[in-house]
């Protein structure tokens, strides 16, 4: 590269350059003054470090190879998250937690969000921001590692390994009589007590809740710095005039990752939790385990390779250093007027007075807290939704939640920035565009209540009068506190018991390797002279039709992830756009943390208790309830979608608070720029 700075790209350019410098009557600076400047461009527009430096990587250093792997790492960086969602219910089962402590869990990150991304947006704003994105990704990997450490620490779980034939879930020649007779003794009805002794402990006490929770700490710690920074970087380093659209190149690839990280739950939970085992069980059984710590160790290698990538850029593009250091010799700027403004904490209580100040900025935020108080059930919850309501496995949960909405969420991020580069609407325009976008995810949310399955009446050792039990007159005697949910279906298909215990079944035999229950109590059976006899079962749920209205639920997902898309451009142009240009990392990080300490702590834990207010089967073990097995899905569906409704109500109408202030707000600044050839 020539140091000529008014070359810039190449010595043969600079007649070219010139000339454009003498139509446009820029002024030059001193020798002194462009030799300095000279050291300092390529200082900054520098790629690599260290050895790892040179002309190869050089050519990488320009706005379409960041877009590019920003856009790369936000796929990976979002998969890491879906994959944990994909994974919940199977984790629940593994170490028998509830949702309500799941919620907890998830806020982990949130938390030292809260406290630490304003400050680290506000001190790193202004240095080598690619660095600084690289090391909050290492603090994602260090998350992926310490979540699939739990598998290596706790192994499969005896829950896992009764139900393999190396450890005993069935009898044949290669296993014991006393095992078998073991598992009989479990899931059986005898005419005795159970002692406190066959109760079911919980494996590792807190001490997998409190690693998972630590790993989401961490976790929290740096992730921020790679959206704050990266948004400020992209927007500094690209045209006003080109911004749209390739931010929404960007995000298109970041809404691939919701589906990467869902595919990626979907294929390891179809592996069996301990892949060198031979399962009983196929993965439809509710008491299948995946292996949901297999994800991660792929997840955690993948993001550290990128992010290392990442870190290779220079603090500058040198296409948009040169058109700031030409602004400034336009403006017979000198050096030291550029020299960055020492971070002070005086400073940052300043900054964020300036921030509060801004009712757009403020507007806006509050509408943020509020649709994600709403919409982070669905980004949490939703796989364990789609189970409890459409009776599908946790496999094919966690594939239709990544794929079912991820075509329409990537034509609405396309499409909008598109629309919006070329048609470079005013602010009005787009903020108009949010509140519509809000009306209509609260009218697709409050359709969720009427779309669902009413399985619930097939539980019919559970229901008594309008009353929810499980002990019923046929198997008072079966003493079943402590046995595991394992769902047995009556012979003639209709009716669910929650194990072989509470359907009074007392003998159990293998036809073609089906498990078939008989001598039931509570199920009737008829001889040839209608004399009632007990009757027989086969294990797992009883089919439920439920098709249709699955299908409506997964057309109106798909037109929700089609309308949000397409604000996600306006949202963020609005965003950058009311603030002033030095101010534009820190509000960011000053709206995460608003978001963190009004939505992302308090929306799992909220949500999560609504869940579980709606569990009728909690797993017993000796110190209390374990994770929940059947819910009520009348009284889930409409607690839930009603409270999410209710919540992006109210932020659609900061929405339109944020309409009213955004007038006059310039989007697409004039400005001066030089036409440089592609470096």
């Amino acid at each position: 590269m020539s140091k000529n700075y008014i070359s810039l790209t190449a010595a043969n350019d600079t007649e070219k350059n010139n000339t454009f410098v003498e139509e446009k009557g820029i002024c030059r600076l001193s020798d002194e003054n462009q030799e300095i400047l000279d050291d300092v461009y390529v200082k900054e527009t520098t790629c690599g470090f260290w050895i790892f430096k040179g002309s190869f990587l050089q050519r990488f250093a320009n706005k379409k190879a960041f877009v590019f792997l920003y856009g790369i790492v936000g796929c990976l960086f979002s998969a890491s998250y879906s994959y944990n969602s994909g994974t919940i219910t199977t984790l629940e089962k593994r170490f028998k937690i509830p949702s309500r402590t799941t919620g907890i869990i998830s806020v982990g990150n949130d938390i030292s969000q809260l406290f630490v991304s304003v400050i680290l947006s506000y001190y790193a704003g202004t240095k080598h921001r690619p660095r600084w994105m690289a090391l909050g990704l290492y603090t994602v990997v260090l998350f992926c590692l310490m979540t699939a450490l739990l598998h290596w620490l706790y192994g499969a779980g005896e829950d896992a390994l009764l139900l393999t034939t190396e450890f005993g879930a069935r009898y044949d020649e290669n296993i014991t009589k006393e095992v078998f007779e073991k598992e009989q003794r479990k899931s059986l009805c005898h005419a005795r007590n159970r002692t406190s002794a066959e109760c079911e402990s919980l494996e590792g006490s807190y001490a997998p809740q409190i690693i998972l929770f630590s790993a989401q700490f961490i976790s929290g710690m740096g992730a921020p710095l790679y959206y704050t920074l990266g948004i400020s970087y992209m927007d500094d380093n690209i045209k006003k005039s080109k911004t749209p659209a390739l931010i929404s190149i960007s995000y298109f690839l970041k809404t691939l990752g919701p589906a990467i990280g869902y595919a990626l739950a979907s294929v390891c939970l179809k592996i069996y939790i301990s892949p060198t085992l031979t399962p009983t069980v196929d993965n439809k059984d509710p008491r299948w385990l995946g292996a949901w710590w297999l994800g991660w160790i792929i997840l955690g290698g993948i993001i550290f390779i990128f992010a290392s990538l990442l870190a290779l850029f220079p603090k500058q593009l040198p296409r948009a250093a040169a058109r700031r250091f030409q602004r400034q010799i336009s403006q017979a700027s000198t050096l030291k007027q550029e020299t960055e403004i020492p971070r002070s904490f005086k400073d940052m209580i300043k900054t964020f007075k300036r921030l509060t100040g801004n009712a757009t900025l403020m507007l806006n935020n509050f509408a943020a807290i509020f649709y994600f108080l709403g919409y982070m059930p669905y980004w949490i919850f939703l796989p364990k939704y789609i189970e409890t309501q459409y009776r599908q496995s946790a496999s094919a949960s966690s594939l239709i939640t990544g794929t079912a909405g991820l075509i329409f969420s990537a034509i609405g991020v396309l499409l909008s920035g598109l629309i919006v580069s070329k048609l470079r609407p005013r602010a009005r325009s787009l903020a108009a565009w949010n509140v519509i976008v809000g009306a209509i995810s609260v009218f697709g949310i409050i359709s969720y209540a009427y779309l669902g399955c009413l399985d619930n009446t097939q539980y019919a050792s559970l229901i008594n009068n309008g009353q929810y039990k499980q002990i019923s007159q046929c198997n008072a005697k079966c003493s079943c506190d402590y046995v595991k949910y394992n769902p047995v279906c009556s012979e003639d298909g209709v009716t669910t018991f929650i194990s072989a215990c509470h359907a009074g079944c007392t003998e159990v035999s293998f036809v073609n390797d089906t498990k078939i229950y008989s001598q039931c109590a509570c199920i009737e059976s008829k001889n040839l002279d209608d004399t009632p006899t007990p009757g027989y079962g086969v294990t797992g749920n009883c089919p439920v039709d439920c098709y249709y209205k699955f299908y409506l639920f997964v057309a109106v997902v798909c037109l929700l992830k089609f309308t949000g898309a397409t604000g996600r451009v306006s949202n963020f142009l609005v965003t950058v756009r009311c603030v002033e240009e030095k101010d534009k990392a820190v509000a960011m990080g000053f709206g995460l943390m608003m978001m963190s300490l009004c939505a992302f702590v308090p929306s799992p834990i909220l949500f999560g208790i609504i869940i579980d207010k709606a569990c009728l089967v909690w797993g017993k073990t000796c110190s209390g309830n374990g994770n929940c097995w059947v819910y009520d899905s009348e009284t889930l569906k409409h607690t839930l979608n009603f409270t999410a409704a209710a919540f992006v109500t109210v932020g659609t109408l900061f929405d339109i608070g944020v309409w009213y202030f955004v007038k006059g707000l310039k989007i697409f600044d004039e400005e001066i720029e030089f036409e440089l050839n592609e470096l």
